[in-house]
């Protein structure tokens, strides 16, 4: 089976790619789909996001790393995928997920979301974070791949 994990990863963090890992496990093919957000104002181009994932992801023949636009349930069917994968470290994040799968059920009936949570050692770690971090120009080498 396979799953698409989306998101913007602005920066792709160890948390993101520590969910991947774990999700190999589970599905035969992983897509990671660095995203364009209309809502979100990205540190980094869009083309830097996907470079920075698909390099996080070197040597795990089961994950492919794309770029795409517009609704994840529309990537969903164009790649084939049957499963939305995402990453709860928390209760807001839950909540938050929770309400995004009621619509794309809505949208997409036929693609589940599956809630992966986060290890005790990734779950406090969030691009947000690793952005603030990076504008005032901390070390954030062991948050990121």
């Amino acid at each position: 089976m396979k799953a698409v994990f989306a998101g913007s990863f602005d920066p792709i963090t160890i948390g993101h790619v520590e969910l991947v890992r774990r999700a190999t496990a589970l599905f035969e093919h992983i897509v990671v789909a660095v995203g364009t957000n209309s809502d979100k104002r990205c540190m980094f181009d869009a083309e830097e996001r996907l470079r920075r994932t698909q390099k996080a992801f070197e040597g795990m023949p089961t994950v492919e790393c794309i770029a795409y636009e517009g609704l994840t349930t529309d990537l969903c069917r164009k790649v084939g995928a049957k499963v939305l994968l995402r990453g709860v470290r928390d209760m807001l994040d839950f909540e938050y997920e929770r309400r995004v799968a009621e619509v794309n059920r809505h949208l997409a009936p036929d693609i589940e979301t599956v809630l992966l949570t986060a290890t005790g050692d990734t779950a406090a770690i969030s691009s947000t974070m690793v952005r603030e971090l990076m504008l005032h120009n901390k070390a954030v080498d062991n948050l990121i791949p």
